[in-house]
């Protein structure tokens, strides 16, 4: 099990507001986010350490990010829990969009994780977690036959290698 740290993209890059005034992030602060991005654990003593200021002055530091709305939280990232869990993305093409009844459709399905609309050729990527190859057959043949589903790949998920929250 992992915790990550979640931060809003949208002020990571810029300015934040500190109290009353607006306070840029500097390089002090990328490397706080950088070292919490991939140990959100870390005790304040050994980031203060690593990232040389006090350890009050760090703490103060991870405050005002916190404070800011630039990390917005800490959560935990589990891992797969039932050995025979497969995941897999359903690669869609529809004949028209937006289609609201095949989201009402995907939406229905307890394996459907996440389904995503995305431009290019294809229009939705579906997030899927199913208990064995024919289970994902199943959801795929299902799929398939949803009224305007024009076409469909499956990708299997052999292994997570980065993932942040």
């Amino acid at each position: 099990m992992h915790r990550h740290f979640v931060c809003n993209n949208r002020h990571f890059a810029g300015a934040f507001n500190s109290g009353r005034r607006r306070r840029k992030i500097d390089a002090v602060d990328r490397t706080i986010l950088s070292i919490l991005s991939r140990e959100a654990r870390i005790p304040m003593k050994s980031l203060a350490g690593r990232i040389g200021l006090s350890r009050s002055a760090t703490a103060e530091r991870v405050a005002r990010l916190e404070k800011a709305g630039v990390i917005r939280g800490y959560r935990a990232d589990i891992g797969q829990l039932e050995e025979g869990q497969i995941e897999a993305f359903l690669l869609v093409t529809l004949q028209r969009t937006p289609s609201l009844g095949v989201l009402d459709r995907l939406a229905g399905f307890s394996s459907v994780r996440r389904v995503s609309s995305v431009s290019g050729q294809l229009d939705l990527i579906v997030e899927v977690e199913v208990a064995s190859i024919n289970a994902l057959n199943e959801l795929r043949n299902e799929v398939a036959q949803l009224d305007n589903v024009e076409d469909l790949t499956t990708s299997i998920v052999l292994r997570r290698d980065i993932e942040r929250g």
